[in-house]
């Protein structure tokens, strides 16, 4: 793997937010958790979940450190299951090996590889690495296409057992939207037509912007807020409307973004998020100044804590500096300096949107 340095990171420069020098101390953070096989744990020593694995080797890219990122979908490769799944977790363990501590398998988590791996191909050119990943997109998708139900939407998990769960997150859903919808990409850059995957696309897109009572209540999360933009199932108008809605219940000026309503707890993952679904909508200035104010999270190492609690002790909490809240930074840095790959993954103008359903074509 290559390894960081500062030439690599001219781009992600954005005022009051990241210095050349800051965003090489960020991307060698990352780095430095990553082990030796490719895997991209929380922090060394606690747990790897493959969607911030994958968040986290998309962020590598963007900085230019595709041999790391690479490495990180090899792991991936390496680990799925027979079914196309991924387990919730894995243990990282200093003597190497990851094993899973949470079998349960999640849809967005097993859906998302397929958005780093259109953005490691846009980013690369590689076709052997995409001819090497194919079959296991192909497989995941087909694995989380399982859980669909009648309306669109897609179940949440399997539990260990492999008893399926029907209940829908409208979070995980968006996510599984932008997954598709970079799953197609694929098959049509292979020339390898998936018609009913274009189907549940287009189906899952409309359950999430016509018939927000086929997921569960989650309402006081702001992921539930903006992960319909993010996802880009809501765009335009609607996406305008939504995020004006939730913004005073989310929004803490000069903090950052609160995890859940009322609470008093903004985090650096959830606010970086916000920012690219702000960059998506066109208004970048607005996610420039919400990327603004989490500055109080970055860490002297150049990583950043989870969150910060600012009512009470008005402490960091919990005390850890995870791979994915500075993945998401630099992701969202990379979408508002242009970043070729990440603003067509994100952006989604590009991307295939599916077949609506009859009623709503």
């Amino acid at each position: 793997m290559s390894s960081a340095g500062p030439g690599r990171t001219e781009h992600l420069v954005l005022p009051g937010v990241l210095t050349e020098r800051q965003a090489f101390e960020t991307v060698a953070g990352i780095r430095a958790v990553q082990r030796p096989d490719g895997a991209i744990p929380w922090f060394r020593g606690h747990h790897l979940d493959p969607w911030d694995h994958v968040e986290a080797a998309m962020a590598l890219d963007a900085a230019g450190e595709h041999g790391a990122a690479a490495a990180a979908y090899a792991w991936l490769a390496a680990h799925q299951n027979g079914d196309g799944s991924w387990y919730a977790a894995y243990q990282d363990r200093d003597h190497g090996g990851q094993l899973p501590c949470e079998l349960h398998r999640e849809t967005n988590f097993c859906a998302y590889p397929a958005v780093g791996v259109w953005h490691h191909y846009l980013a690369t050119g590689d076709d052997a690495f995409l001819d090497t990943m194919w079959p296991v997109v192909r497989a995941a998708v087909d694995y989380v296409l399982e859980l669909r139900r009648p309306g669109g939407q897609i179940g949440w998990k399997r539990e260990a057992d492999g008893t399926p769960v029907h209940d829908a997150l409208l979070t995980g859903c968006s996510s599984v939207y932008q997954a598709l919808r970079c799953a197609l990409a694929i098959a049509e850059e292979r020339e390898e037509p998936q018609p009913e995957w274009e189907l549940a696309t287009g189906a899952l897109g409309h359950a999430i912007r016509a018939h927000p009572g086929a997921f569960l209540d989650k309402g006081r999360y702001s992921m539930d807020w903006y992960y319909p933009v993010l996802g880009g199932a809501l765009t335009g108008a609607e996406a305008k409307s939504r995020i004006e809605e939730g913004w005073d219940d989310f929004v803490v000026p000069d903090l950052g973004v609160r995890c859940v309503v009322p609470n008093p707890w903004v985090t650096g993952g959830e606010s970086c998020e916000l920012a690219l679904a702000l960059w998506a909508m066109g208004e970048s200035d607005r996610a420039l100044g919400v990327l603004q104010s989490v500055g109080h999270l970055r860490a002297d190492d150049g990583m950043y804590w989870t969150g910060y609690v600012f009512e009470g002790d008005k402490a960091v909490w919990p005390a850890e500096r995870t791979t994915w809240t500075a993945a998401s930074l630099l992701l969202a840095v990379a979408a508002l300096g242009g970043d070729e790959a990440t603003t067509a993954v994100f952006g989604a103008r590009r991307l295939p949107r599916g077949v609506e359903p009859d009623c709503c074509a």
